[in-house]
C-alpha cells in the first residue's frame, strides 16, 4: 500500500459489546491486526460497555444503535446512513441478530459483505428453525464470505442453509496464550470469600448467566457431587463468574441446599485470566456452542475441562485426554466426571497440561489473525 494511502475500513456489525465470547474475539482481532492493514469501527446495534476499554487500538470509533426491542425498523433507517456517512470498504456482521443489516449495508453502497457465525442464538439454539435458515440463504445472496467459527457450523451453512462451498471459509478462535497461562503457584484472587481457598478443589465457570448457556445444570451438579462426597463439603468450591437472570436462579438452589457458602457468584469481571489461574477444574455447561472461547482460555491457563457435547466443544476437548465431554442438561453425568478429579490431582494436571499444549499448537492467535486478513485481502 502506497505511504499516502489511507488503509480500508471495515465496519464491524454486532449486537452489543458486552463481556462475551464473540465479543472477546472481536476485540482480539483488532488489536493483534497491524494499524496499516486495515482501519475498524464497532456499531452495536444496542450499546457498548465497560468491555470497549479492553481495544488497545485509540483509531477505533464505537458506534450505539440503541435498537428497540423487536423489529426496529427505525435502526435499519440509522444503520443505512451512518454507513453511508463513514464509508467502509467491508462490512462484517456476526450473527443472526446482525445478519439483516446486511441489506442496508448493501444499499449504502458498501462493496463488500462478510457475515460470521459464532454460535447459535437463545432463539434457534440447534439452527432447526426454517425460517432463519430461509433467512440466511436469502442473504447469502449478497454476502461475499461467510466465516463460520466450528465444523458444526460450518456444516449448517453447506447441508442445511445452502450456502456454496466457495463463499465459506471457516475460521478457529484464537486464544491469547501470554494472557490465559497456567499459575506457577495457584492463588485464587484476593476478594474470595474463603479464606482457605488455595487448598479447596476450586470448580469454575464463566460466561453469561442467561439461556443456553445453562449454569443451572452445573449448580444442580454441584449439589448432587456434595452428596456423593459428603466429606469433601469444606474441601471444594464453585465459583461463577458473569451475570444474568440464572445467576439468581442458581444462588436459590444452593440456598435451599445448604450450599451458598461454598459457591462464590461475584457477577461480571474484568480479571478473568487471573481467576481462572485459581481455578482447578473449568466446566462449560452450555446447551449449545459455537468453539468457545472460554474453554480456549481455560485450556491456555492449564485447567481440564469438563464440557458438553454440543456445537463446536468437541473439536476443542479431547475427551479423557484434555477433560470430559458430557451430555448436555445431564447433572448426574456432570457429577460423575467432577467426582473422578476429587482426590485425583495428579489427573487434573495431565488433563491441563495436555490442553494447554493443545491450545498452544492448534489456537494461535495470531493464525486467527492471519486467517481473517486472507479473508479481508480476498475481497480488495
Amino acid at each position: 500500500m502506497p505511504l499516502n494511502q489511507t488503509p480500508p475500513l471495515i465496519a464491524h456489525i454486532i449486537y452489543s459489546l458486552g463481556v462475551g465470547g464473540l465479543e472477546n474475539g472481536l476485540v482480539n482481532l483488532i488489536n493483534r491486526m497491524p494499524a496499516d492493514r486495515y482501519r475498524h469501527v464497532i456499531i452495536c446495534l444496542k450499546n457498548s460497555t465497560d468491555f470497549k476499554n479492553r481495544l488497545q487500538r485509540k483509531d477505533v470509533e464505537i458506534y450505539e444503535l440503541n435498537k428497540r426491542e423487536g423489529q426496529d425498523w427505525q435502526s435499519f433507517v440509522k444503520m443505512y446512513r451512518l454507513l453511508k456517512r463513514i464509508k467502509p470498504a467491508i462490512v462484517h456482521t456476526r450473527n443472526l441478530a446482525a445478519i439483516e443489516y446486511q441489506v442496508p449495508a448493501l444499499l449504502a453502497g458498501v462493496k463488500h459483505r462478510v457475515h460470521g457465525e459464532h454460535g447459535w442464538d437463545v432463539f434457534d439454539p440447534d439452527g432447526s428453525n426454517k425460517k432463519y435458515r430461509l433467512l440466511r440463504r436469502m442473504l447469502g445472496l449478497i454476502i461475499d464470505r461467510f466465516i463460520p467459527l466450528s465444523g458444526h457450523l460450518d456444516n449448517y451453512l453447506r447441508a442445511k442453509v445452502g450456502i456454496p462451498d466457495s463463499k465459506i471459509r471457516r475460521i478457529c478462535n484464537g486464544v491469547d496464550t501470554e494472557r490465559f497461562q497456567p499459575a506457577r503457584l495457584k492463588v485464587v484472587v484476593g476478594d474470595c470469600p474463603w479464606p482457605d481457598a488455595e487448598k479447596r478443589l476450586i470448580i469454575g465457570t464463566v460466561g453469561r448467566m442467561h439461556g443456553v448457556k445453562d449454569q443451572m445444570t452445573l449448580a444442580q451438579a454441584f449439589v448432587e457431587l456434595l452428596r456423593r462426597h459428603p466429606e469433601s463439603k469444606n474441601a471444594i468450591g464453585l465459583i461463577m463468574i458473569g451475570d444474568g437472570p440464572l445467576r439468581e436462579q442458581v444462588r436459590q438452589l444452593l440456598d435451599e441446599n445448604d450450599l451458598l457458602d461454598h459457591a462464590w457468584l461475584p457477577g461480571e469481571r474484568s480479571d478473568v485470566a487471573e481467576l481462572m489461574r485459581g481455578f482447578d477444574v473449568f466446566v462449560l455447561p452450555s446447551q449449545a456452542e459455537g468453539i468457545s472461547n472460554t474453554i480456549l482460555e481455560a485450556m491456555a491457563s492449564g485447567l481440564p475441562v469438563i464440557a458438553t457435547r454440543v456445537g463446536g466443544n468437541p473439536e476443542l476437548v479431547e475427551h479423557g485426554k484434555t477433560g470430559f465431554l458430557v451430555e448436555k442438561q445431564n447433572p448426574s453425568e456432570l457429577a460423575g466426571r467432577l467426582s473422578d478429579y476429587i482426590g485425583d490431582s495428579k489427573l487434573c494436571i495431565e488433563h491441563g497440561s495436555k490442553g494447554r499444549e493443545r491450545a498452544l499448537q492448534a489456537f494461535s492467535i495470531d493464525a486467527m489473525v492471519k486467517n481473517y486478513l486472507s479473508v479481508y485481502d480476498s475481497l480488495k
